[in-house]
């Protein structure tokens, strides 16, 4: 009987960390096999996953003698949280370790997404040269607005205000007071304004029920018709289709989206053929930098909690 199942990619040397003092069974394609899941983890006090393992209903419920959640990464909506809560299950987000990955992504995405000269490169092979079309903007002045102001959207912050860019957020969380903001260099706005006066928006909201197509038809309305949107949060929080129709009809100058409300999107889905929208497949905090960082405060994690339960 495994100590502790591992249903997704572990980088090695926290695996052989975490293996030297506990049975581990590590297969990282069981997350595409929910069944093996519920008769190998069943008995195991200590579960492993990233965003894909839907650690929930009666996956959730074989797991009989779980005591232990390491999530190799932080969103938890793919953990059942009010039932683990419930059975008393321990659960470990690796807060803070892809912070800096997902940071670098997002002022990539910006300065992309303002410059605008990304897709001409097969026109400029064939002999295109009207360099009169590619005057686009710098990012030093413009201003980002945060929708959302956690741990990773104040790693942008530093980023973006040492490129010189004027930074927003809008967190109802967080009080106008507190040290965060002046730390920072911070601007606390409302949604309404910070939508309609930023340049580039990125979004670092967990999705909620509150959160739930946040960015919605609306919102949209709200931008400049220039602005970049960059959501490396949840999919949910921008709605899809709405961000599609003002894609299409050059109501938003372009989007930068890492996460979907259903990922892996099917091969036919409304994002194809659509202008000045890029898509990455869940991938803004994945480095081989911060594999390493999430993966051994994973296993930490989860070897101090197995160890307190003996």
């Amino acid at each position: 009987m495994p100590d502790v199942v591992v249903t997704e990619f572990i980088e090695d040397s926290a695996l052989a960390d975490l293996s030297r003092e506990f049975t581990v069974l590590y297969d990282p394609e069981l997350v595409n096999r929910p069944e093996d899941i519920k008769l190998l983890a069943g008995d195991a006090p200590g579960l492993i996953v990233r965003n894909m393992t839907q650690v929930r209903g009666d996956v959730l419920e074989a797991c009989h003698a779980l005591k232990v959640i390491g999530r190799l990464g932080v969103g938890l909506d793919n953990i059942d949280m009010d039932a683990c809560k419930a059975r008393g299950i321990q659960v470990f987000p690796a807060t803070g370790a892809n912070a800096q990955a997902v940071a670098e992504y997002v002022v990539a995405a910006a300065l992309v997404g303002l410059r605008n000269i990304w897709h001409v490169s097969e026109r400029v092979a064939g002999g295109w040269w009207d360099r009169q079309t590619l005057i686009f903007r710098e990012v030093s002045g413009k201003m980002l607005g945060l929708i959302g102001f956690g741990m990773i959207a104040r790693e942008v912050a530093k980023r973006a205000r040492a490129l010189g860019m004027r930074v927003a957020a809008y967190d109802p969380n967080l009080l106008p007071g507190d040290p965060a903001w002046t730390n920072l260099g911070v601007a606390h706005m409302d949604l309404v304004p910070l939508l309609s006066d930023s340049d580039v928006i990125s979004v670092h909201t967990p999705l909620l029920t509150s959160t739930r197509n946040l960015v919605d038809a609306s919102a949209l309305a709200l931008m400049k018709p220039d602005a970049v949107l960059i959501n490396t949060a949840r999919g949910g929080i921008v709605d899809e289709a709405a961000l599609i129709t003002a894609l299409k009809s050059k109501k938003l100058g372009c989007a930068f989206l890492d996460v979907l409300e259903k990922e892996p999107p099917p091969a036919n889905s409304i994002f194809r053929d659509v202008p000045n929208l890029i898509l990455t497949p869940h991938v803004a905090g994945n480095t081989v930098e911060s594999n390493v960082r999430v993966s051994a405060l994973t296993v930490a994690n989860v070897k101090r909690a197995l160890k307190a339960l003996k």
